[in-house]
């Protein structure tokens, strides 16, 4: 494919998968327990009654999920864009480096101690699980010339992801009965019910993460060449992985404290992404974000579908549907060499 051409095929991908995002959203303030005619969803929002049941339903509780949904999934595609060019591990996503159970792990000492019930709460303690463990992962698998070892770097990732969720495992076995029922809607990967504080902290993550993705892109396709060659033309290896370490962190761990453990989103997206725009990371991070935010909304909207009147969490629908997804697209797909 010409340049020309993949730009043009960049740039269709991309308004496409924005518009079907803007419907999704559209469905997902109009689609629950109780149905809302879209008529009324757009007078919630822009003629608000507080005394309309309706529109207190759209603006309190579905609008922020969404807002969640959208958020939480552009930070995992996001993150697993970057681990997988980090890696160079077409199987690589967000937890390699330890970062989601670090986070699940400080979110459950935090409700255990301190007896925090709110996602505005425990967050920072999410945040901190997530630095940590991505800081011992980091220090940990160093080589001791380069500090930049993909291999070691995924071996100590794996070891400190085994090590902390038997951990969290116990610690949630020996907790109490209030407790355990909200880390089990925790870690389910459940979106309802978490409000706004927790869609405005996970927006300013995506953010922060963002910006550290957009700097750091160029300098990764150009150690994907090698890190000798890297180093010819200037770069850093060691501040690049430094970087970009820190972006994961952020988004991974803010998206893990927020929305819980969510597998496959951020595994997934960057294939997709792929598809679209080939191996240059500077189209392929922010196409992984837009996948990534496309399928954590339509798992969550289809959660409210097929168990109506109840749900199923947002992470059981992305599991179920990312597992076989991955298959066809391993089969069907020459994966993108990073």
């Amino acid at each position: 494919m010409t340049g020309a051409g993949r730009v043009q095929r960049v740039r269709t991908g991309a308004l496409t998968g924005l518009a079907v995002l803007a419907l999704l959203f559209v469905l997902g303030l109009a689609i629950g327990s109780r149905p809302i005619p879209p008529v009324e969803v757009w007078r919630a929002l822009v003629a608000f009654d507080p005394g309309s049941d309706l529109h207190v339903i759209v603006q309190a509780l579905r609008l922020p999920r969404d807002l969640l949904a959208v958020s939480a999934g552009a930070a995992l595609g996001l993150a697993g864009a970057l681990m997988q060019s980090l890696t160079r591990n077409p199987l690589a996503e967000p937890g390699l480096l330890g970062v989601n159970a670090g986070a699940a792990l400080a979110v459950v000492l935090g409700t255990m101690a301190f007896g925090l019930t709110s996602v505005a709460g425990y967050v920072w303690f999410g945040f901190l699980g997530a630095g940590l463990a991505g800081v011992a992962v980091f220090v940990l698998g160093r080589a001791h010339d380069s500090g930049t070892d993909p291999v070691r770097l995924i071996l100590a990732g794996a070891g400190l992801t085994i090590l902390l969720g038997t951990m969290t495992s116990l610690l949630m076995l020996n907790s109490d009965l209030r407790v355990l029922d909200i880390l089990r809607n925790w870690q389910t990967g459940t979106l309802d019910g978490r409000g706004y504080a927790a869609a405005g902290v996970m927006a300013l993550a995506l953010l922060a993460g963002g910006v550290a993705s957009v700097i750091v892109a160029p300098a990764l396709d150009a150690l994907a060449l090698g890190q000798d060659l890297g180093r010819t033309l200037g770069l850093d290896p060691r501040r690049i992985w430094a970087l970009a370490c820190l972006a994961v962190m952020l988004l991974a761990g803010a998206a893990t404290a927020t929305a819980g453990p969510i597998a496959f989103v951020g595994l997934i997206s960057p294939h997709v992404a792929r598809m679209l725009a080939g191996p240059a990371n500077r189209s392929v991070l922010p196409l992984s974000a837009l996948m990534g935010a496309i399928m954590l909304l339509a798992a969550d909207i289809l959660g409210r579908v097929v168990a109506m009147p109840g749900e199923v969490a947002a992470g059981t629908v992305a599991a179920l549907i990312g597992g076989p997804f991955f298959v066809h697209v391993v089969r069907r797909y020459r994966l993108v060499q990073l």
